[in-house]
């Protein structure tokens, strides 16, 4: 980096992870120092951006997703991005303004073993969650304090209406669901794969991928196994925008920092550290993906964007209905 440079302030949700080696490569392609800034959740992210627009904190940001894209769009917190990477059509598409990076999908996983050991049959709906033979086996996440959690919440109003799915929710904490704070608490510490009492957990397709990169022994077949159930399945699409108002020396890195998320190296990088699908069209996957994170062949989507006015009413009635 040249002396005096302006560096490239980058926010990100604290997930964000991708290799010294490939952020390096890209501070000296493009002469600059990277500056990342991690926010928290995602929803954090966006409510710091909001905050500071009157003089930003950034000047391009990664993570915004498309449950938090319509808040981005209203509070206008985001500049429009022109360069190739925006007119690329993507496997995923989000709201003009952000450039699709990467998607997932949040689903339930099951311990193999423990359901191999108990005979017991897997679920085949969420209706069959709620009856007696599945009490106590499933541990979510709270989706006021959770990214997945809130995804998860999200994919039973898409599938089974907003009536259908708070009713479900009301049978579930009657069935002993379990409520944690955040993934980690709920995939590391209550999932029976790791030692706790719940063999379903709310986590991703990519989750048993990571469990065979992951694992101490080489394995060839993953410990766990994704549940794609209606209304059990919910897509998040990553963007990256550039923010309104940054520092305008920094726009011209702020553009090449876009472009280099969609470029190859980077779309390869990203499915073994923050473990998600690339969103450039014809991206190669690596092996352990294609191997052991098949995607879900269909999922539920809400009819109509998520506003924000919606996701705190749906946010109190679901607290209501499972916690209160």
């Amino acid at each position: 980096m040249a002396q005096g440079a302006t560096p490239l302030r980058v926010l990100t949700h604290g997930s964000f992870d991708l290799s010294k080696d490939l952020l390096a490569a890209f501070e000296k392609d493009a002469g600059v120092k990277l500056e990342i800034i991690k926010a928290g959740d995602a929803g954090e992210m966006v409510n710091k951006l909001i905050l500071t627009r009157a003089n930003p904190i950034a000047d391009v940001v990664f993570g915004i997703d498309n449950t938090l894209a319509p808040r981005a769009g209203a509070a206008d917190i985001l500049e429009p991005y022109t360069g190739p990477a925006a007119e690329r059509k993507a496997v995923a598409e989000l709201p003009k303004g952000l450039v699709p990076v990467d998607y997932g999908y949040v689903n339930l996983n099951i311990d193999k073993a423990w359901f191999a050991k108990k005979g017991l049959a897997l679920p085949k709906s969420l209706a069959d969650l709620s009856q007696p033979a599945y009490a106590k086996l499933l541990v979510v996440q709270n989706p006021a304090t959770s990214s997945p959690g809130q995804a998860f919440m999200l994919a039973t109003i898409a599938g089974l209406g907003e009536e259908g799915a708070f009713d479900w929710w009301k049978h579930m904490r009657g069935n002993g669901v379990k409520v944690v704070k955040g993934w980690s608490e709920a995939y590391y510490t209550e999932f029976s794969r790791n030692g706790g009492a719940y063999p379903i957990v709310v986590s991703y397709t990519s989750s048993p991928a990571a469990e065979v990169f992951y694992s101490k022994e080489k394995i060839s077949e993953s410990p766990t196994a994704n549940l794609f159930l209606k209304g059990g399945v919910f897509r998040q699409i990553e963007g990256v925008a550039l923010v309104k108002g940054g520092n305008p020396a920094a726009k011209e890195a702020a553009g090449r920092f876009i472009e280099f998320l969609r470029s190859a190296p980077a779309q390869e990088g990203l499915q073994t550290t923050m473990w998600v699908f690339p969103a450039e069209a014809g991206a190669s996957r690596v092996e352990v993906i294609k191997q052991h994170a098949a995607e879900p062949s269909t999922f539920d989507e809400l009819k109509a964007p998520l506003t924000e006015a919606q996701s705190k009413a749906w946010l109190q009635r679901w607290t209501k209905t499972v916690l209160k």
